[in-house]
C-alpha cells in the first residue's frame, strides 16, 4: 500500500496486525532522527565529549566535537539504511527536482538574509532586532567565533568534509522522513500511513513546523523554513522532492560557511 495514495481507512485496532505494521513503520522513521539527538546528548550528559564541561563536572575530553559528529553520523547512516524509511513511499518524480533546488535556494537565502553584512550595513536596526529575538540565545546579539572546531586549520579537512556531508546529506534526509513524512502525519492520527498528506491539516501543519523552528537556533527562519518544506511536500507529495530540497539549502549553507567563516551556523 502506497501511503500518498490512502484517502482514508478503519482506525487500528489495538494490538491488531495494522496496529503493529503502523508502530513498526514509526520507528523506522523516528529511530535515526533519536539518534542523531541521543548520541550528542549522551556524550554531553557522561561529559565525555570536548567542551561538556559544567561548573560541578570537568569534561573528560575523550573525543572531539568533529569526531563526535563523525561518529553520529556513520552510526545515523547505517541506521538509515537498515530502517529504510523510503520503503512507504514512492520513488522521486524527476519533475520535482528543478523545483525542489529552487525551494532550497529560497530557503537559504532566507535562512542568512537578515544577518549579511548587506542588510547590516542599509538597516542594522532590522538585522539587530532579528538577532536579538528570533536567534537562540534570545535578548543578545551572536558573539564573534574567533575559534570553531569545525574549520579546516583546526580539525583538518577530512573532518570538516565529514561535518559538510553530514550536515548537507546525512540529517537532511532523516529529518524529511522524520517531520514531514512521519510527524506531519502522525499529528492527525497514529495511523500516520493512512493520511493522504496532499490534504493540509493547519493545525498539525503549524505544530510540525513550531518544533521543527525550535530545535534550530534561528527559531524565526526554521519555522518559515518549516513551513516552505511542509507546502512544498503537500504541493507534491513527494518525500525526495523535498529532501533535495533540504539537501540543497544545507549545502549550499555549508558552502556559505566554509567560505565565510560563520561558523554559527554549524
Amino acid at each position: 500500500m502506497n501511503s500518498n495514495d490512502t484517502k482514508t481507512a478503519e482506525p487500528a485496532k489495538k494490538n491488531s496486525k495494522k496496529a503493529r505494521r503502523m508502530d513498526l513503520a514509526a520507528y523506522r522513521h523516528a529511530v535515526p532522527f533519536v539518534l542523531w539527538l541521543g548520541i550528542v546528548l549522551l556524550a554531553n550528559m557522561m561529559h565525555i565529549a570536548e567542551g561538556s564541561e559544567t561548573e560541578d563536572i570537568k569534561s573528560l575530553n575523550l573525543v572531539s566535537l568533529p569526531m563526535l559528529y563523525a561518529i553520529r553520523t556513520a552510526i545515523c547512516v547505517i541506521a538509515l539504511f537498515i530502517c529504510r524509511p523510503w520503503r512507504y513511499y514512492s520513488a522521486l518524480n524527476v519533475k520535482h527536482i528543478l523545483p525542489a533546488i529552487g525551494i532550497g535556494l529560497g530557503v537559504f537565502i532566507l535562512w542568512i538574509g537578515l544577518e549579511t553584512e548587506f542588510v547590516k550595513s542599509i538597516c542594522p536596526s532590522l538585522a539587530n532586532l532579528y538577532e536579538i529575538w528570533a536567534v537562540k540565545p534570545f535578548g543578545e546579539l551572536r558573539e564573534p567565533l574567533e575559534a570553531t572546531p569545525y574549520a579546516p586549520s583546526v580539525c583538518g579537512v577530512f573532518m570538516t568534509s565529514i561535518r559538510f556531508i553530514g550536515s548537507a546529506f546525512v540529517i537532511s534526509i532523516i529529518e524529511e522522513f522524520f517531520w514531514r513524512g512521519y510527524l506531519l502525519r502522525t499529528a492527525r492520527t497514529p495511523d500516520f500511513l493512512d493520511i493522504d498528506i496532499g490534504q493540509l491539516h493547519l493545525p498539525s501543519f503549524l505544530i510540525v513546523a513550531a518544533i521543527f523552528a525550535i530545535e534550530h537556533n534561528e527559531v524565526l527562519a526554521g519555522f518559515l523554513c518549516g513551513i516552505i518544506y511542509g507546502l512544498f511536500y503537500i504541493k507534491t507529495r513527494d518525500i525526495w522532492a523535498t529532501a533535495i530540497a533540504h539537501i540543497t539549502t544545507n549545502a549550499v549553507l555549508g558552502a556559505y560557511v566554509l567560505a565565510t567563516g560563520k561558523y554559527f551556523y554549524w
